[in-house]
């Protein structure tokens, strides 16, 4: 049950306006929307500005890192030589891997190469080579504050199929983003994502997706990318998630590696392509936090 707030008392936000003049609408909408049958976000879930705030100052450092290993990353150089500069980076930064023994992951971020879909172990054995693609995702936590965003980059020159797959995943997003608004439903996104990712002649994967973030790694809401307009949480302003479609050239189906409990594979061991960004939905659209 929420604790009942008096018009004339503080807002539950931690503004210091009296409610009435601040969220007392918002709230009243939401019910609205829940009285409709909508799955719409908890209080604690709504980020203020001051937590926006301190989520840009981790998100600067975790951009700094993806940019330092866009400019770096190359044939020859082993994941383990990426998982180094990711933590040092980092660490001068102030500011901690979010990774790193995270439910155990035992790196600073995950490395994803052609068939690997997600959560690649940084291996010094694991040496990059011309022709592959690679997901990098980096995940900061600064002052308390959690930022995660992922790119792709081709190591050398990628034959052109694999090349199409990294760039339509990454198109994929800004259709996404077309359907991002405030009193939307997360659905209208992953539906658009989906569909779009089909007609280019891929497959969206099904069992692993986007998130809530800001305060902690992982918050609600899931977010899917194979989903249905008008279905999946109420995007309301303050509402801070990831996107991130994990789409594969071949098959949907994937696995987990038995051996290290972490990497997950295509079945079909055709390449796999995923693109992270981090928003936070405002009163007239979304602000990118992350990328």
């Amino acid at each position: 049950m929420k604790k009942h707030i008096g018009r004339n008392d503080p807002c539950w936000c931690g503004s210091g306006v009296k409610y009435k003049k601040c969220h007392a609408d918002f709230d009243q909408k939401i019910e609205q929307y829940a009285r409709q049958g909508a799955y719409v976000p908890d209080r604690d879930l709504i980020k203020t500005p001051e937590q926006i705030a301190g989520i840009k100052a981790s998100a600067a450092i975790n951009m700094e890192v993806l940019d330092y290993v866009g400019k770096h990353i190359r044939p020859g150089i082993s994941t383990a030589e990426i998982d180094r500069w990711v933590y040092d980076i980092t660490t001068k930064r102030g500011a901690i891997p979010a990774p790193l023994n995270y439910e155990g992951f035992p790196r600073s971020v995950c490395t994803s190469i052609d068939e690997v879909v997600c959560h690649g172990i940084p291996d010094e054995n694991r040496i990059l080579e011309e022709g592959q693609i690679i997901n990098v995702d980096v995940s900061t936590i600064y002052q308390g504050y959690f930022s995660d965003s992922s790119r792709m980059y081709c190591i050398g020159e990628v034959p052109a199929e694999k090349k199409r797959l990294v760039d339509v995943v990454k198109q994929s997003i800004e259709v996404g983003l077309k359907e991002v608004r405030p009193w939307g439903f997360l659905g209208d996104m992953g539906q658009a994502i989906h569909e779009f990712c089909e007609a280019q002649g891929y497959k969206v994967v099904r069992e692993i997706g986007g998130h809530g973030i800001g305060l902690e790694f992982h918050e609600d809401p899931y977010v899917s990318y194979v989903s249905k307009r008008g279905e999946e949480m109420l995007m309301v302003p303050g509402l801070c998630f990831t996107i991130e479609p994990m789409v594969n050239m071949g098959t949907d189906e994937i696995y987990v590696d038995a051996d290290d409990g972490w990497t997950v594979y295509t079945a079909d061991d055709m390449p796999s392509a995923q693109w992270e960004i981090q928003l936070v939905i405002t009163e007239d659209g979304y602000e990118l936090l992350c990328w």
